[in-house]
């Protein structure tokens, strides 16, 4: 059963693997058109499965955790930005794991809450492309007398770079 539920995860995958350098719009299209009946098929499959084995059984949960978070993890059909998974922000977050012991010297609550919110921002930027420096330069420059109204500008995936035309 597991092997079945990973094989047709794996056609999902493989469906984003194709359509990974295309506009949002057009990945939107492609997954409507090939994803959609996939997850379609194997979301009744899951129900099929899970009523077929034992309640308390590994796979049993497994199935109640998928369904559970089924408009979560189907969210992606209609968001030409998401991806099918979170894994490039897991990859993000490896540093803030690895560095955990060494986060206890922020001096206190408030330091390591600043500490969090710039690491945040800095690896928001890495995801997004943006080149660190030119960003916290700018957005420092405008922050004072930013309106904010219109704040959401100077988010990264937002920020357009003043010096690139």
């Amino acid at each position: 059963m597991a092997q079945t539920a990973l094989l047709r995860i794996r056609e999902l995958y493989e469906i984003e693997a194709e359509i990974k350098d295309d506009p949002p719009e057009q990945k939107v299209l492609a997954r409507q058109q090939r994803a959609a009946p996939l997850l379609e098929s194997f979301w009744t499959w899951l129900n099929d499965t899970r009523a077929q084995v034992a309640p308390k059984s590994a796979i049993a949960k497994a199935i109640g955790y998928a369904l559970k978070r089924w408009k979560a993890l189907t969210l992606y059909l209609q968001e030409g930005h998401l991806g099918i998974d979170n894994n490039p922000v897991e990859r993000a977050l490896r540093g803030v794991a690895i560095g955990r012991k060494n986060f206890l010297f922020a001096g206190n609550d408030a330091g390591g809450e600043r500490a969090a919110a710039f690491y945040t921002l800095i690896e928001t930027c890495k995801l997004n492309g943006v080149e660190l420096f030119a960003y916290l330069c700018d957005v420092l420059e405008k922050l004072p007398t930013w309106p904010n109204k219109r704040l959401h500008e100077l988010l990264p995936w937002n920020w357009k770079n003043p010096t690139v035309s």
